[in-house]
């Protein structure tokens, strides 16, 4: 687990470290999750909401989507992990597309929440939210702190 303290990044966009804020909210997705035998049965829907800390360029930036981190790439991503095999556990699944995202080295922080609005039929929604560290983030804050 990463145990970093976030408190000194807490905003997420930032002119002065250089990072854009790129986000989706409220991707609703049917996903094969759960541990009860009517979750196993069929798919249920997810509500996923992600933040992503995205280190900009020390090029100009350009009109090319190549430049930027994209969030139709992230939402095919989180797809395609939704795609895989059944997952017992909203933290699991969380942790899966976190792993996927953050392949993309431009991503230098992450947040990501994860709801199953239809598991307790008195709530809203249930689920877990997590916040990782890019590996590399997480070495530099190491070193710094050594």
């Amino acid at each position: 687990m990463n145990q970093q303290n976030f408190a000194d990044i807490s905003n997420m966009a930032s002119a002065t470290r250089g990072l854009r804020r790129v986000f989706i909210r409220d991707l609703v997705l049917p996903a094969r999750i759960g541990i009860h035998d009517h979750e196993r049965a069929q798919a249920q829907p997810v509500v996923i909401n992600v933040d992503a800390s995205v280190e900009e360029a020390d090029t100009a930036l350009t009109d090319t989507i190549a430049d930027v981190v994209c969030y139709e790439t992230l939402t095919k991503q989180i797809k395609d992990v939704l795609a895989g095999e059944h997952t017992d556990l909203v933290e699991v699944l969380a942790e899966q597309i976190a792993e996927r995202l953050l392949a993309d080295t431009r991503i230098i922080r992450l947040r990501i929440r994860l709801e199953k609005p239809e598991a307790i039929a008195e709530a809203a929604g249930v689920g877990v939210e997590i916040e990782r560290l890019s590996r590399r983030k997480a070495m530099i804050s190491q070193t710094e702190t050594s």
